[in-house]
């Protein structure tokens, strides 16, 4: 037997099947205790807008340049493609879960690859273990396939650096622009990648693609500044400018003028009094965050506190129930912070810090734009807090057997002097 441990206990996928197997577990057990209790996948306005999007696309396909239409032409192409292939939403539901309950192997292999093996087993069960991962899986929406796509982007970018095959380079590339078109929250997380892209690699590799690619790379340069100024003065843009600038106007003036921290009203809200005065270069954005500037400060100060979890409106001190209930829900914050801690400490974080900047990316995204009521935006950052939260669980443990055995021997040398 001992044998056989020596000989197997470095197969990685000894490690992947159980966890595979616990994932979809997870993902597919809940699909099938919704299915069959015969109520229905839950629903909500926006799931109903892709649907008949993607219906519209199936009847007569046209793309319009409206800021929906782009941003999230990804989602809705795919889900086109399902809605045509399957006929039925359930079947779509079904995929879903499967891909969130397999996109353990990446959770799995991007810890493994930045840490260890314990990390990334404690990462798996924490991310398999994620209810929010699973609940919205059941939702017709775009966040259950952009958490996979978000994961297979950092896989494929580690790959890239690791290994250096030029396959894994170009599947990055692919996934990255995919991102760019999938979802608003794509473009943003695709920034804070290509910052630990430039930060991993080498400035000399890099002087000397782009001294060997400088006619190509210049050429694309000048074709795509070219396109814009022939969009923008052709008035090819003006549906997709004048769509970002009126939703601009719908967040600014129904969610920061009323002070809201998420996308309705509650009792947490920051309640001032705006000045809608359009004086900074003839720009209502600009005008409003410049002249609101510290009351748009606090309201970014009481989102970035309520990133956390409802939880942190709800908390209660005076009893012990409330303290327990406030321990198990600041546990998780408190392991990614000793993660972090402990990253730094351990002269990790920068080949790790992929893992902070795509949950920044997120916690950038909720703070400027809004927190859904139901934490639906900040559902790409779980896997990563995971991630973050399993290493810190993993130097907790160390720590603590090294003091054990560190005491367990100064007894036994006591006894052995008597």
């Amino acid at each position: 037997m001992y044998q056989l441990y020596l000989k197997y206990k470095d197969r990685e996928f000894l490690y992947i099947i159980p966890l595979v197997i616990f994932s979809l577990s997870m993902r597919l057990g809940n699909f099938m205790r919704i299915w069959f209790s015969g109520k229905g996948f839950p629903d909500s306005e926006d799931s109903q807008w892709y649907i008949e999007y993607a219906n519209a696309l199936l009847t007569n396909f046209q793309i319009g340049l409206h800021m929906n239409d782009i941003l999230y032409f990804g989602y809705n192409i795919l889900l086109t493609l399902l809605l045509a292939l399957f006929k039925d939403t359930v079947a779509i539901v079904f995929i879903q879960a499967l891909t969130a309950g397999l996109s353990v192997i990446l959770v799995y292999k991007i810890a493994r690859m930045l840490f260890n093996r314990s990390t990334a087993v404690i990462a798996s069960i924490f991310y398999s273990y994620s209810w929010n991962i699973t609940k919205w899986s059941t939702y017709i929406l775009s966040d259950s396939f952009f958490i996979s796509l978000l994961l297979l982007c950092v896989y494929f970018l580690l790959m890239s650096l690791e290994s250096k095959k030029r396959k894994y380079t170009i599947l990055f590339v692919m996934t990255s622009l995919y991102m760019l078109v999938f979802r608003p929250t794509g473009v943003i997380s695709l920034a804070f990648i290509m910052i630990y892209f430039l930060f991993r690699l080498d400035k000399q590799t890099l002087l000397d693609f782009a001294k060997k690619y400088r006619l190509v790379i210049g050429s694309i340069v000048v074709a795509a500044v070219a396109a814009v100024i022939y969009l923008i003065v052709g008035d090819k843009l003006n549906p997709l400018i004048e769509s970002v600038q009126y939703n601009a106007k719908l967040v600014l003036y129904n969610i920061y003028a009323h002070g809201w921290i998420y996308d309705k009203e509650s009792t947490y809200d920051y309640i001032f009094k705006p000045d809608y005065s359009i004086n900074i270069l003839g720009s209502l954005i600009l005008s409003f965050l410049i002249n609101n500037w510290d009351d748009v400060l606090i309201l970014y100060g009481r989102r970035a506190i309520a990133f956390l979890g409802w939880w942190v409106w709800e908390t209660d001190l005076s009893t012990f129930r409330g303290i327990t209930r406030f321990v198990w829900y600041v546990l998780p914050t408190v392991l990614f912070l000793t993660g972090t801690i402990a990253a730094i400490v351990n002269g990790l974080f920068r080949k790790v810090s992929i893992i902070w900047l795509v949950v920044l990316a997120v916690y950038a995204f909720c703070i400027l734009i809004f927190i859904d009521g139901m934490y639906r935006y900040k559902a790409p950052a779980l896997p990563f807090l995971a991630i973050g939260a399993a290493y810190g669980v993993k130097t907790i443990f160390h720590g603590a057997m090294t003091i054990i055995k560190k005491y367990a021997g100064k007894l036994l040398w006591d006894k052995k002097k008597y």
